[in-house]
C-alpha cells in the first residue's frame, strides 16, 4: 500500500513546493464565472509563473460530443460558439455546452462524473446557443444536516434549473421538480420572440439573480421584458423584480416620451452580473432599449423613442436583497449603435493619494473603460459629456451629447481617415478603400441617416470576455477588437477574408494602471497565418473571450481567430508561451489547483463556432506543468 501511494504524495509535494507559499482555503478553486463575485479574474496561484510557463503541457482533453450528434447539420459559421468558462469546486469541474447541457468532470483527469441534459428527448428540435457557464450555490440544508450544494443553470430556452452538485439530478424542492419557467411574467404574450439565458446567474446569499438574452421579434420594439429577477436558491420562489425599463412612478420613466415605455423590450442584462457581497450590491450592465442600426439596422434612428431611454446601455447598482435601485450611470444615451454593455463589471480597489477607493470598471464596445465609485456611482476619473451629431427623423431626436472618460484612454483609436485603410495586400486595400468611400464617418456616434461607418462597431472594443485585474499591481488587462460596423454594406468593416479594413493591429491586449488611469503597455493579440507566411508583421485578430491574471505574473488568454492559447508577462506584455488548439478558444480560461495531484491547472474551452471560425471543435483542454513526470 505504501509503495502505491508514495508516487502520488511525492508528486503532490513537488507541485506544492513550486507554489512557493501556502494558500488560504478555497484559493485554489474557481467558484464563480469571474473567479470571485466581483469578476476580477485574478488567481492567487503561482505554481505556474514567468520562469516556468514555457514548460506548460497539455494534461487532458475532454470532448463534449455535441459536434458528433446527428442533428448538428448547420454550416460551421452557424454553429453556436463554445464559450463556457467552467467552475471548479473541490476536485470537481462543472461545464456547460451550447445546448445547455451541464457536465461534471474530475478536475485532475477530465473523467466524466455526471451529465444533465435539459433538452433530453428533443431530438432534432434541440436548440443551440452560446452558453457561458453555470453558477454554484451552497447553504445549510437544515440545522445539523450539513451543506446543500447546487449547480444553478439558466437555459437557452428560458428555464432556471437547480441541480444536486454531487449527482446532477434536479433538486425536487426547487420550483416545479427542479426548474422555474423564466418566460412566465415577462414573455407570456410574445411567443415569437427568443427569450433565454446565455450567461451564468449571480449568487448573493440565498438568492439567484438572473438576467436574460432577448431577440424581440417582429413587434416594432415591443416584446419580452428585460427585467432582472431574484429567486430563492432553495425554493425557486420569486424574491424581487427590477424593471430595467422604468414603469410609471419609478425613477427614469420620464426619460420616455408618452407611453413609449409600455411593453418596451430589451434593456436586458445578458452579460454576467457582479456582486459586492460585503456591501450587498448587485451591478447590472444593460443592453440598448431596442432599435440599434449599428450593424445593418433594426429600427430607424429614434423611432418611437425620444429622450435618454433609461435604463438602456447603463450600469446599475441595485440592492442585492431587495432589488431597489441605488444608483445608475448611463454609458450611452439613446443607443442606436448596438453599444449594449457586453461584459461583466469588474469590482476593484484603487489607491489614490494614499486612500483606497472601491470602484467598478465597465468595459465597452467603444473600447472605453468607465471607472466609477461603486458605492456612489461617481466617476473616479472625470467623464465629459461631449457634443455628437444629432439625428432627426420624423421629429424625433437622438441625444446631443455622449459621456467620454478622460482616463483611461480609449483602447482603440476613435479617429479614422482614408489614410488609415489597410494595405496588407493590394486586393484587400482596393476593397476596403471602395467600402470606406461609400460610407459616412462623422465620428464615434454617427446619426446613421446615411450609410455609415461606426468605429469601433458593435463587435469592436471589449466584449463579453470582460477584463482581469491584479490587486497587487493595480493593473487591469483588457483585450479588444479593432473592428468597425458598416451599415448598408454587409454589416462589418472587413473583406471576404474577414480581415478588418483599417491598418493593423486588428486586435490587441492592453495593461492599464487603474490607480493613475494610464496605459502601461499594449501589444497585438493574434496572427493571420496566411499573412505571416507572406512576411506581413503580426496583425492581431478579431477576438472574443477574455483574459485571466495570476499571482505568478502571467496573463492567460485565447480569444483570437488563430486557434492559439497564449501566456503573457503581466508586467511587460511579452509573450512567454503559446500552443495550438483544435479550434478558436472563444472563452475565458479558468485556473485552479487540482486537489488530488497538487498541480495548478489552466483550462480553456476551444470550440470555434459563431460567425468568425473556419474550424469547429468540441474540446475542453487542461494544461499543467509536468512536475510529477518520471
Amino acid at each position: 500500500m505504501l509503495a502505491f501511494f508514495f508516487p502520488f504524495f511525492l508528486g503532490a509535494a513537488l507541485c506544492a513546493l513550486l507554489g512557493g507559499t501556502s494558500l488560504a482555503q478555497g484559493a485554489g478553486e474557481w467558484r464563480f464565472y469571474g473567479r470571485d463575485p466581483g469578476g476580477t479574474r485574478f488567481s492567487p496561484l503561482k505554481q505556474i509563473n514567468t520562469d516556468n510557463v514555457s514548460k506548460l503541457k497539455r494534461a487532458w482533453t475532454y470532448h463534449m460530443g455535441e459536434l458528433k450528434r446527428p442533428h448538428v447539420s448547420a454550416p460551421k459559421s452557424l454553429i453556436a460558439a463554445f464559450e463556457s468558462t467552467p467552475l471548479i469546486v473541490g476536485n470537481v469541474l462543472y461545464l456547460s455546452t451550447p445546448s445547455s447541457r451541464v457536465i461534471a468532470l474530475d478536475s485532475g483527469t477530465g473523467a466524466e462524473i455526471w451529465e444533465f441534459d435539459p433538452q433530453k428527448g428533443k431530438g432534432e428540435k434541440r436548440e443551440y446557443l452560446q452558453h457561458r457557464g453555470v453558477s454554484y450555490w451552497e447553504g445549510q440544508d437544515r440545522p445539523g444536516s450539513g451543506l446543500d450544494h447546487r449547480i444553478i443553470l439558466g437555459t437557452g430556452d428560458g428555464r432556471l434549473i437547480a441541480l444536486n452538485a454531487a449527482t446532477g439530478k434536479p433538486c425536487p424542492d426547487f420550483g416545479k421538480q427542479g426548474e422555474v419557467d423564466l418566460r412566465k411574467g415577462v414573455s407570456d404574450r410574445w411567443a415569437g420572440s427568443e427569450y433565454g439565458v446565455s450567461s451564468p446567474p449571480a449568487i448573493y446569499k440565498d438568492l439567484i439573480i438572473v438576467g436574460s438574452r432577448i431577440i424581440p421579434g417582429p413587434y416594432g420594439g415591443k416584446g419580452p421584458s428585460g427585467k432582472v429577477r431574484a429567486f430563492n436558491a432553495r425554493s425557486g420562489k420569486l424574491a424581487w423584480v427590477f424593471n430595467t425599463i422604468p414603469q410609471p412612478g419609478e425613477e427614469g420613466n420620464d426619460s420616455w416620451k408618452g407611453d413609449s415605455w409600455k411593453d418596451r423590450s430589451k434593456a436586458n442584462v445578458w452579460a454576467p452580473i457582479s456582486v459586492d457581497i460585503d456591501r450587498g450590491l448587485v451591478y447590472l450592465p444593460t443592453a440598448q432599449a431596442v432599435g440599434d442600426v449599428g450593424a445593418g439596422g433594426l429600427e430607424a434612428p429614434g423611432s418611437e423613442r425620444e429622450g435618454q431611454d433609461l435604463f438602456g446601455t447603463s450600469l446599475l447598482a441595485v440592492d442585492a436583497q431587495t432589488g431597489k435601485l441605488r444608483w445608475y450611470y448611463q454609458i450611452v444615451h439613446h443607443d442606436i449603435w448596438d453599444y449594449d454593455l457586453p461584459s461583466q463589471p469588474a469590482l476593484v480597489t484603487l489607491r489614490q493619494d494614499g486612500k483606497e477607493i472601491p470602484a467598478v470598471v465597465q468595459a465597452t464596445k467603444m473600447a472605453l473603460l468607465f471607472v466609477l465609485n461603486r458605492v456612489t456611482g461617481e466617476p473616479v476619473f472625470p467623464i465629459e459629456e461631449r457634443p455628437v451629431p444629432r439625428a432627426k427623423k420624423g421629429g424625433v431626436f437622438t441625444w446631443p451629447t455622449q459621456p467620454i472618460p478622460t482616463k483611461p484612454p480609449p483602447l482603440v483609436p476613435h479617429r479614422f481617415t482614408r489614410d488609415d485603410i489597410s494595405s496588407v495586400t493590394p486586393e484587400h486595400h482596393r476593397h476596403c478603400l471602395e467600402l470606406f468611400d461609400s460610407l459616412d464617418f462623422p465620428g464615434l456616434y454617427p446619426t446613421m441617416e446615411k450609410p455609415s461607418l461606426v468605429f469601433p462597431g458593435s463587435m469592436g472594443g471589449s466584449n463579453w470576455g470582460s477584463v482581469a485585474f491584479d490587486p497587487s499591481s493595480g493593473l487591469l488587462y483588457a483585450n479588444v477588437s479593432h473592428l468597425g460596423s458598416a451599415r448598408g454594406r454587409g454589416g462589418r468593416f472587413w473583406d471576404k477574408h474577414l480581415w478588418p479594413c483599417q491598418k493593423p493591429p486588428w486586435g490587441s491586449l492592453s495593461a492599464v494602471d487603474l490607480n493613475s488611469g494610464e496605459l502601461v503597455w499594449q501589444v497585438p493579440l493574434g496572427i493571420v497565418d496566411e499573412l505571416t507566411a507572406k512576411g506581413v508583421p503580426q496583425t492581431g485578430t478579431v477576438n472574443v473571450g477574455g483574459p485571466v491574471v495570476t499571482a505568478g505574473g502571467l496573463v492567460f488568454i485565447a480569444a483570437t481567430k488563430d486557434r492559439r492559447f497564449r501566456a503573457f508577462d503581466a508586467a511587460s506584455g511579452k509573450q512567454l508561451w503559446e500552443t495550438r488548439l483544435e479550434a478558436d478558444g472563444y472563452a475565458t480560461p479558468a485556473i485552479y489547483l487540482d486537489a488530488k495531484s497538487g498541480k495548478q491547472m489552466v483550462v480553456i474551452s476551444a470550440g470555434g463556432g459563431g460567425p468568425y471560425s473556419d474550424e469547429t471543435s468540441d474540446v475542453l483542454v487542461a494544461f499543467s506543468l509536468a512536475c510529477t513526470d518520471p
